[in-house]
């Protein structure tokens, strides 16, 4: 593959987008598969998001894994497996116009849900407790954070909703995160190699591109630590509203 020098430079800030949102601001993520659609057909971009997204989930990992609540993960990733796989099988019967309007939609339905919840009194706290734990909610989120990852890279406003929800502490979210899209994008790599949108060509494109990844991580640390659990959620939050608009108008 072949590229400009701008758009090179365009590409590298989406990499460090990657290390940022994996380590410091969730939400981040999912303007990344925009900035590198304005360069390479969406679907192609989608394959070409996934080995940066590995190499900053890895970093991830190494700074939160010991605030990591283990018993979201293995509540939720059987269910994003299925989600997965869906996902796959639909990425070779919808366009990429008509999958983001869905997913757009969706996650505006789940950002006024947590609204409304989060608006709610306190004489209703357990009621909101049985809603947010119910039977329903890592089974839908589970299977819808699959769904979207692997058709375009965008769970993560799915995982924000689901883990802000849990009213996880700032760093066990990070961690919990951090290990759940490790498991996650390595389950999802063999479907998109049989897809055809990992091959050697974006390889090479991916190894020039993980230093600024990791950059990004090192940028993301620092962030981390220094901004408070309120603004944290608000930023997590509006990044995700964001990411829904632009899904839905394209």
């Amino acid at each position: 593959m072949t590229f400009e020098p701008w758009e090179w430079a365009l590409l590298a800030v989406g990499a460090a987008f990657v290390g940022l949102s994996k380590s410091g601001i969730p939400g981040v993520g999912i303007l990344v598969v925009g900035i590198f659609s304005n360069i390479l057909p969406p679907k192609l971009a989608t394959g070409m998001v996934l080995p940066l997204l590995l190499v900053g989930d890895v970093a991830a990992v190494a700074t939160y894994l010991k605030h990591t609540q283990w018993r979201h993960v293995l509540r939720l990733f059987p269910w994003t497996a299925i989600g997965v796989v869906a996902g796959w099988f639909a990425l070779g019967h919808m366009s990429d116009r008509s999958v983001g309007v869905a997913i757009g939609a969706i996650l505006l339905f789940m950002l006024g849900l947590h609204a409304w919840r989060s608006r709610r009194t306190a004489a209703e706290k357990l009621e909101r407790e049985v809603v947010a734990h119910g039977a329903w909610f890592a089974p839908f989120m589970g299977v819808f954070a699959g769904f979207t990852t692997q058709m375009a890279n965008a769970a993560g406003p799915v995982m924000i909703l689901y883990l802000l929800a849990m009213r996880l502490p700032k760093m066990h979210f990070l961690g919990t995160s951090a290990v759940y899209f490790f498991a996650l994008n390595l389950f999802k790599l063999p479907f998109m190699i049989q897809l055809g949108l990992i091959d050697g060509g974006s390889v090479v494109v991916n190894a020039w591109l993980a230093p600024a990844v990791l950059a990004g991580s090192i940028v993301g640390r620092l962030v981390a630590t220094r901004v408070p659990q309120k603004l944290f959620e608000r930023l997590a939050l509006g990044l995700t509203f964001v990411a829904a608009l632009k899904l839905l108008l394209g």
